[in-house]
């Protein structure tokens, strides 16, 4: 099999396809499902990750108030409007799969894998942007899980 053949496995793939996906509908209102499915197909993902992939992404869309509204506050200097779409996007994928998932991801991994996201399809900034938000709000909503208050989402 060659390199060109092989498939794309895993949830690093997943979170990319899912990355891009929301970019795009994000930006041109292309639906979702086809643009996930036409973006597996092109990217040969596994059938394990396009599944990720697309939980990922209808999970950010059903849960898109909440995550924005969460990024609005963690980020009050940052008129949500101008952020760009990528880094609001890869956000809004760690907040989904932190916070909101059917199946939660430890804090310091949705961190690190938007950190590393940012790195590869945002500005050079948008690593230590991505790390403040993320970061901000994950570890308020860790404060408020260790406290037994409970969290303000989901």
């Amino acid at each position: 099999m060659s390199a060109s053949q092989r498939q794309l496995h895993g949830r690093r793939a997943a979170r990319t396809l899912a990355l891009q996906s929301l970019f795009e509908v994000d930006t041109t209102g292309h639906k979702p499902d086809e643009v996930l499915a036409r973006r597996a197909a092109e990217d040969l993902l596994s059938p394990e990750a396009a599944k990720y992939a697309g939980e990922l992404v209808n999970g950010v869309l059903q849960h898109v108030s909440a995550i924005d509204d969460l990024i609005r506050k963690a980020a009050p200097a940052w008129p949500f409007a101008q952020m760009a779409g990528i880094d609001r996007n890869i956000i809004r994928i760690a907040l989904y799969e932190a916070l909101f998932g059917e199946e939660i991801v430890p804090f310091k991994v949705a961190v690190n894998e938007a950190v590393e996201l940012a790195k590869k399809f945002g500005s050079e900034s948008s690593g230590r942007f991505v790390n403040g938000v993320v970061g901000k709000i994950v570890s308020q909503e860790e404060a408020k899980r260790d406290a037994g208050t409970g969290s303000t989402v989901g």
